[in-house]
């Protein structure tokens, strides 16, 4: 049934990730429809890995298939009717307005042969504008017994890529945040109620150069977090230099801070030849903290295909200073380091082993319930191997293994997770998830189970994501015992084509305590 369509592979990036959706951009989702499988190609290799949730013209929301987080950036491809892609090239070599922008939208015959759409640098102009964004408004309210508590959540984000066919573009990421009938805390503390994540303005002097003025995250340097001030890069070939001149935020609030003064310098290097990439960074930074020199450290970032099917990345962090007892000294100390290697076995098997010992992540924000939260903080560290193995078109299979150390096994922790997925379930319509999860700690064990089912009940307009967990843990420190029965059901509906509003609910059930209600909803209008 499904070779009598010719498909052709159509690219898009994944512009955000949540706790629980990814987002892909892709120029146009005609021919997309929700429950379709999206791919990550290597080496012509396609490999499923999300599933379409809900869409706009040109973004979907997906479930990942994946243990291992997306990034932003990563591309994948949704296979559409050909004659779609065949039309979309077609009004391209006219130059039809309604056209994808520039490096948005790649055809690829799944055979799989590029399909070269006319070159769009005669097409265009150097600089063109493209802009994205939404507003959003949300509550979040919990209710165990008597007790409730609301909370408010408004949203704002903007990307304005080449404002007005202009060299300036601006990146915007802003919050509001507050708990119903207390607003006194709002006043009392306003830079914790108010979150600016990403508030720049940048110009590009060049297609390879650039200067950003605001709080921005670089992505050289990624692990540095949001940085506030001046930041420039210059383009040299397969080369480029850049530096760094302002503060850091606020570790309390992340609310300006002068006092975090911070400069540095990168230099990087990237190349790419057919199917083999690789990019490097190293960086010099120097923080202060109240005029005294509070870190300076050398940052290290690479990532290489090193063979076929082969792909490795790392970063680390090497401090140069430390003042112990009025003693200052140069000598360099390792402090944060990750490394990730990825093989591909076959078209339908892949192997990862990854060693993390960042710093904790420090979160301002978080909406995961209490069981999630705790396995995130005691996995994150620590060696970690992973397995996906897919045994039919429709169904993968993956589990991974996390093992936290150290020399005095004061903060052991191992973990053991599995899924099962069927992207597709021919006779309901839906696609569903079957995970298992064990995790033991020094103070800590616990198993978890659980079921999840996505169904689009109404073509386009309305969408169901409905799961059910088991989950058993105790305390070794105090012989105490908790057993729940989590449920949970999201619906989604889409208003018009740019506007869709979500609702949440998830009960936690115990014997011996009242049942947890949390009820989320969201309006989300993008433009």
């Amino acid at each position: 049934m499904f070779g009598q369509v010719e498909t052709v592979l159509v690219k898009g990036t994944a512009s955000y990730v949540s706790s629980q959706n990814v987002y892909v951009k892709y120029a146009s989702t005609d021919g997309i429809s929700k429950g379709d499988t999206l791919f990550s190609q290597k080496e012509n290799v396609l490999t499923p890995c999300l599933v379409v949730r809900d869409k706009s013209s040109t973004s979907c929301v997906c479930i990942s298939l994946l243990t291992e987080k997306v990034v932003v950036g990563a591309e994948f491809y949704a296979r559409v009717p050909k004659k779609e892609a065949l039309q979309k090239q077609e009004n391209e070599k006219k130059g039809d307005k309604s056209r994808p922008a520039r490096d948005s939208v790649q055809p690829v015959a799944t055979n799989p042969v590029v399909v070269t759409p006319e070159s769009e640098d005669k097409l265009e102009p150097g600089f063109k504008q493209k802009i994205r964004g939404r507003v959003s408004a949300a509550s979040y309210s919990n209710l165990i017994g008597a007790k409730e508590t609301h909370r408010m959540r408004y949203a704002f984000t903007l990307q304005g890529n080449n404002l007005g066919n202009s060299r300036f573009s601006t990146d915007n990421y802003i919050t509001f945040r507050h708990t119903v009938g207390e607003w006194q805390e709002v006043k009392d503390n306003f830079s914790d109620a108010l979150k600016v994540y990403s508030l720049a303005v940048k110009y590009d002097l060049d297609k390879t150069s650039s200067i950003s003025l605001g709080r921005k995250i670089n992505q050289r340097i990624s692990s540095m977090g949001a940085i506030d001030g001046l930041q420039v890069e210059k383009g040299l070939g397969n080369f480029m230099v850049g530096g760094i001149l302002g503060s850091r935020p606020n570790h309390t609030d992340y609310g300006l801070d002068f006092g975090l003064l911070q400069a540095g310098a990168y230099v990087g290097h990237s190349t790419q030849k057919d199917a083999k990439s690789q990019q490097t960074t190293l960086a010099f930074i120097e923080q202060r903290n109240g005029g005294a020199v509070d870190r300076r450290f050398v940052y290290f970032q690479h990532s290489n295909n090193l063979l076929k099917d082969l792909s490795f990345f790392g970063s680390m962090e090497v401090d140069l200073y430390e003042k112990l007892n009025g003693e200052v000294k140069n000598n360099p100390s390792l402090t944060n380091m990750l490394l990730s290697l990825r093989h591909k076995l076959s078209k339908k098997a892949s192997i990862s082993l990854s060693y993390d010992n960042r710093k904790n992540i420090i979160y301002y924000e978080s909406y995961k319930s209490y069981i999630d939260q705790l396995v995130d903080d005691e996995t994150r560290q620590g060696l970690r191997f992973n397995i996906n193995y897919r045994p039919m078109k429709f169904v993968t299979w993956g589990a991974n293994a996390s093992w936290r150390f150290q020399k005095s096994d004061m903060n052991l922790s191992k973990n053991l997770n599995s899924y099962l997925n069927f992207s597709r379930i021919p006779w309901i319509g839906a696609s569903a998830s079957i995970t298992a999860n064990f995790l033991q700690t020094n103070y800590l064990d616990s198993k978890m189970f659980g079921v999840r089912l996505t169904r689009e009940i109404i073509p386009g307009k309305l969408n169901s994501d409905a799961y059910f967990r088991m989950v058993d843990y105790s305390y070794k420190n105090y012989e105490y015992t908790v057993k729940q029965k989590i449920a949970g059901l999201d619906v989604s509906v889409n208003l018009t084509r740019k506007l869709a509003f979500h609702v949440y609910y998830e009960g936690t059930f115990e014997k011996e305590r009242d049942t947890f209600h949390r009820v989320n909803m969201k309006l989300i209008q993008r433009f």
